[in-house]
């Protein structure tokens, strides 16, 4: 699938379309693979139609064949050489999916735990998608999801509109079919789901691509200005209008009017905008009544029915002439590697940094690396949808300036288990966690460096305890902990860096966090 050579600023990304049609459709267990080595196949899908007790699918290197649903090249294996042939046996089991491990094969994470023997996943467990770690290389997702349709899908492009999901193939789908429509539209979902992105779809899109879309904030305008704004002025029709102004609906003739949080728009507003949308005619503050050709398009996060909301009904449903309901990102994740990807390499690009992405070529421990960061990704539930993910994407590009990197302010999103997917395995046995012995000296010093010695953050990239980093240190006569260090050494290093502490904790080979702590016990200034 064609990436966007750019994310415009400002603004998010779709997530997916809620629909009865797509709600009726048979479900299928989907794997999708959310990184690979080859990150050309991030996004590609291998579907379980069938499987039974009697007679288990496999999955591993050679099976099953993944591709992306959107196009016709062939399928092809996960083909990794780290991961066994039968890496895991899949199997149903009394409406349950059972995943078996045998104790020779690669190494395999399901639901964020270590597997040594058979795990159960529940329905409802599927339903929110179970992130799966193989060899420490490929992150795949599977989950339950509405049967793929490629070839409804096939064809349908839209700048930035990125995902291979099902409900992405929809969302495209009916964005064609409303750009050729005279229907006014209200799009809804919850704030940071790329709204006005799909907005800018349907417009360019339409027959009025070649006109302008205006883009209104409806929460931003003053009441007593919302008229004058939205229909325009004319000259001495209020103090301070020392001259005609053109107002949004003639600023956007021929083309479409965005009206963004529409459910904050003032009573007294509300009105004339339901007299504009019925008649396309507006009354200028202080002129005359004039006639406008625009596509209105409206978006909301707010709810605009019940007692309780003082947003008109008749406008509610003049807005409406066709609704598109976009989902949260929690509720289509199989799309979250291709956007992170996305996310990261315009990022990457913008700072300098593309060469820091992961190629096939990069050694096996920096692959893991890049593994792990999209796995954790994948296993947080994005309270602040596709926009959270796009800003932490960019921290992660900020700090990765070597191999890959999470941020310790990302970190700390992803250990909150509020907002964590939970996908604990029933009936794991000799749970088999990484240990500190497995890495060599040069492979855990370079771990250690890549994340700029913090021990939280080289703990989770290496897979290991904060017990066996610390104790790594203590047993290592290159290294050292910041409570270690002589106070001479302390200012010996800050006369060479006086102005940058990081600069100053690598030197050191110390974190910097705790660094800062023994200046400050030392009366200097960090």
């Amino acid at each position: 699938m064609s990436m966007p050579e750019q994310t415009v600023t400002g603004q998010t990304l779709p997530s997916v379309i809620a629909s009865p049609e797509l709600e009726s459709q048979k479900q299928v267990l989907i794997l999708t693979i959310v990184f690979h080595p080859d990150t050309r196949r991030i996004g590609e899908i291998a579907q379980f139609e069938k499987l039974s007790g009697e007679r288990p699918k496999l999955l591993g290197r050679a099976l099953p064949a993944f591709k992306h649903p959107d196009n016709t090249s062939a399928a092809m294996p996960l083909n990794d050489p780290y991961i066994s042939k039968q890496a895991l046996r899949v199997r149903y089991s009394n409406g349950s999916v059972l995943l078996h491990r045998d104790s020779s094969s690669s190494r395999a994470q399901v639901g964020g735990r270590e597997l040594s023997g058979e795990t159960r996943l529940s329905r409802a467990q599927l339903e929110v998608g179970v992130p799966i770690l193989l060899g420490g290389r490929v992150v795949l997702l599977l989950r339950r999801t509405p049967q793929f349709k490629p070839s409804s899908q096939r064809g349908l492009c839209f700048s930035g509109m990125i995902g291979s999901s099902a409900y992405m193939g929809r969302l495209r789908e009916q964005i064609a079919q409303l750009a050729s429509a005279k229907l006014d539209i209200l799009i809804r979902g919850e704030t940071g789901t790329g709204k006005e992105l799909v907005a800018e779809a349907v417009h360019g899109a339409s027959d009025r691509a070649s006109k302008k879309m205006i883009a209104v904030n409806m929460a931003a305008i003053p009441e007593a200005l919302g008229p004058a704004l939205l229909f325009g002025s004319a000259k001495g029709a209020f103090t301070g209008a020392d001259k005609a102004a053109v107002g949004y609906f003639q600023q956007a003739e021929g083309g479409t009017l965005f009206l963004d949080e529409i459910g904050a728009t003032p009573a007294e507003v509300q009105a004339q905008l339901l007299r504009a949308l019925q008649q396309r005619e507006i009354q200028t503050v202080g002129g005359a009544i004039k006639t406008v050709d625009v596509h209105v398009i409206s978006a909301t996060d707010a709810q605009l029915d019940g007692q309780s909301c003082n947003f008109k009904a008749a406008l509610r449903h003049r807005l409406a002439e066709s609704e598109i309901a976009l989902l949260p990102l929690r509720q289509h994740p199989e799309d979250i590697g291709e956007l992170l990807w996305a996310f990261l390499q315009n990022s990457m690009a913008s700072l300098g940094q593309s060469h820091v992405l992961p190629q096939e070529s990069l050694r096996a421990d920096e692959i893991a690396r890049w593994a792990e960061l999209f796995h954790r990704f994948v296993a947080y539930s994005w309270p602040g949808n596709i926009r959270e993910l796009s800003n932490c994407a960019q921290q992660v590009a900020s700090a990765s300036e070597v191999s890959a990197v999470i941020p310790d302010i990302v970190a700390e999103r992803f250990s909150d288990t509020s907002t964590t997917v939970h996908c604990d395995v029933a009936t794991v046995t000799r749970a088999t966690v990484p240990r500190s012995k497995d890495y060599s000296d040069q492979e855990f010093h370079e771990g250690l460096r890549n994340a700029r010695y913090e021990v939280l953050r080289t703990a989770r990239q290496l897979g290991i305890s904060k017990q066996a980093v610390y104790r790594r240190i203590s047993e290592s006569p290159d290294l050292c902990l910041a409570s270690d260090l002589s106070d001479e050494q302390i200012r010996a290093a800050l006369r060479d860096y006086p102005d940058d502490l990081t600069a100053t904790a690598m030197q050191l080979r110390v974190s910097r966090t705790a660094l800062r702590g023994r200046l400050r016990s030392l009366s200097v200034s960090g």
